[in-house]
């Protein structure tokens, strides 16, 4: 019987698992710099400082604003929250020395420029609330964005209920 000879420390072999280790480190990096983000657009959309206005008891409607960033060009087409029977999007406007609220269909979201849903603006209008919104408390929101190529995401908002126009 012929016994065999180890070459796991042969330099020949460690060449090669030199070789091949450098190899594939390399190849790695390669893959990771070139390869497309995978990382859904919903966690590159940014919404900050999202708050609501407290209500009194009896109260049937409230009010919820925020900043939101888009990277790319974007638009908020709709928004729900378990809180109220019906949320939309809102403007106001002055027409001839009255303030006039009307829904918007959609509101756009320019790619890099803060868009600010703000007493007296856009906003987002709670119909139908289910109980009043208490200072301190949290209204949970889904926020639906489309953006180019129909692309719609929906983003989970925590809106921090305060009083007046904080």
């Amino acid at each position: 019987m012929r016994a065999f000879r180890d070459l796991s420390s042969s330099p020949m072999t460690i060449h090669f698992r030199t070789g091949f280790l450098r190899t594939a480190v390399r190849l790695s990096l390669i893959a990771a710099v070139t390869a497309p983000s995978v990382a859904p657009a919903a966690e590159s959309i940014r919404v900050i400082d999202p708050w609501a206005r407290a209500t009194l008891p009896g109260q049937k409607v409230g009010g919820v604003y925020m900043e939101i960033i888009s990277p790319r060009d974007a638009r908020l087409t709709g928004v729900a929250s378990p809180v109220a029977g019906a949320a939309e999007v809102h403007s106001m406007t002055l027409e001839g020395g009255t303030m006039k609220m009307r829904a918007v269909k959609a509101l756009d979201l320019p790619a890099g420029t803060p868009v600010k849903l703000a007493p007296g603006g856009y906003h987002v209008m709670l119909f139908d609330l289910k109980k009043p919104l208490v200072a301190g408390e949290k209204v949970p929101l889904t926020l639906v964005i489309e953006e180019a190529g129909k692309r719609t995401h929906k983003i989970a908002v925590s809106a921090i209920v305060r009083t007046g126009d904080q």
